[in-house]
């Protein structure tokens, strides 16, 4: 079979503290058909030094002002030409050096390259330290519909053909890419479980506003796409989980 580009895309913003370990993360790669793309923000803490150490390997990089997290992803998924785009931000890494080469390995048995590649994300602290695996479980077979019970599959380890990808929406701030998921597994006709774990996500944690925010945009999307009385039980039923969940934890 054919064998895939991959147009991994990094994020930055005055991440010079973590920016060298995601880079490395992805130039170390086993797999040589990698694109390497990075969009920076206009840093001014010496993001674009450490941009410019590793410039000859880097497939594109810009560094300019932007309208935030989202508009900075348009411009990588617009720069981007490989069969695959794959977000791997300034902070989160790839799991291991030949990460892809496992993921080509185990979709070149199949009969045609799936729309969409999936896997599990480890959570690490800000030292690098595992946290554990991300608290939503995967689900062994993915559609459009299971993100009637939230983001099951970390966005860096949701990987889509660039032919479906569609654009961020810039009215959402800080759920987006739960949309663009959506919208990636809505136009996909094969969607891939590797059941590898593809990604180390940074916690960085959000502020209590930020969390609300999301928490919100979020009610708006599920409503949007499984419809709101749906969207409202579904809301009613985690609220119980998870005060049933505390008041046991409470009782042992």
């Amino acid at each position: 079979m054919y064998s895939p580009t991959f147009s991994i895309i990094t994020i930055t913003y005055n991440a010079s503290r973590w920016l060298e370990d995601t880079i490395l993360s992805i130039l170390n790669q086993s797999y040589p058909h990698i694109e390497y793309i990075i969009i920076d923000g206009a840093s001014t803490d010496g993001t674009v030094d450490i941009i410019r150490k590793y410039a000859s390997k880097i497939s594109y990089w810009i560094s300019e002002p932007d309208k935030g997290l989202y508009d900075a992803m348009n411009k990588g998924l617009q720069a981007a030409t490989g069969d695959y785009v794959w977000f791997i931000n300034a902070g989160d890494k790839l799991n291991a050096t030949d990460i892809v080469q496992q993921i080509v390995e185990q979709i070149e048995r199949l009969s045609e390259l799936p729309d969409i590649i999936y896997g599990e994300t480890s959570v690490v602290d800000e030292n690098g330290e595992l946290l554990g695996m991300r608290r939503l479980s995967t689900p062994e077979k993915l559609t459009w519909k299971s993100f009637r019970m939230g983001m099951l599959v970390c966005h860096q380890s949701f990987i889509s053909k660039r032919t479906i990808a569609p654009l961020y929406d810039l009215k959402y701030r800080y759920s987006s890419d739960f949309d663009w998921c959506i919208r990636c597994m809505k136009k996909a006709e094969t969607i891939y479980n590797t059941h590898l774990t593809l990604s180390n996500f940074l916690d960085g944690g959000l502020t209590t506003q930020q969390r609300k925010t999301s928490l919100k945009e979020r009610y708006a999307i599920m409503s949007h796409y499984y419809g709101k009385i749906t969207t409202s039980l579904l809301h009613l039923w985690f609220a119980v989980r998870f005060y049933y969940a505390k008041w046991i934890k409470g009782r042992v």
